[in-house]
């Protein structure tokens, strides 16, 4: 029985992947490692007070670029209502670098990844998502997709006080106006029929 316990405490468990729109994505600068080991999880803090080590995106594959000779990579975007996220799939996903290869755009995409940021040397933050998975889907799964991301987006906005992470998040995002957040939400419910 001991050793059974030991094997559940080194289980490792994937967190869920986090609902985000594009416009807060591209809003997100500061992220951090939970602790100091090498493979511990590290972090985007989204602005809305909430960690996301992975995040589920649907929508339209508006351009998909092959790069590199040896080390094959493919960079893609994903536009939903609110903007533009900037993909990646490279050979540490093999499964999913396969699967944009054989995606035409435009086409719906379901991407499930990790969220990444990165500052240039001229100190401009850029963030982008480095694919697990990639699936086209129908429209139908785009329009359900927003109206999650929508609610995950409006809980979010509306308990950020209760947030464990709000006091972080006011630290690193001073004088974010919640209020877009949530504007933001209903613009992009506008732009489905349910």
């Amino acid at each position: 029985m001991a050793s059974e316990g030991r094997f559940n405490q080194q289980r490792y468990e994937r967190e869920p992947a986090r609902r985000v729109f594009a416009a807060e994505m591209r809003e997100a600068t500061y992220h951090f490692k939970n602790g100091e080991d090498e493979k511990s999880p590290a972090y985007v803090l989204l602005p809305t007070g909430e960690r996301c080590n992975r995040v589920f995106i649907i929508g339209s594959m508006t351009q998909k670029e092959k790069r590199g000779e040896q080390n094959i990579f493919y960079n893609f975007r994903v536009a939903d209502p609110t903007g533009i996220f900037f993909v990646t799939a490279s050979s540490y996903q093999q499964e999913a670098m396969q699967q944009v290869s054989r995606i035409e755009p435009p086409a719906f995409v379901a991407v499930v990844g990790k969220p990444n940021v990165y500052e240039a040397p001229d100190g401009r933050i850029f963030v982008s998502v480095r694919a697990e998975s990639v699936t086209v889907v129908e429209k139908e799964m785009r329009e359900a997709w927003i109206l999650d991301a929508a609610e995950s987006t409006l809980k979010r906005v509306e308990h950020f006080d209760q947030s464990a992470d709000a006091a972080l998040t006011q630290e690193h995002y001073p004088g974010t106006n919640l209020d877009i957040y949530r504007r933001m939400a209903y613009e992009a419910l506008r732009q489905i029929q349910i």
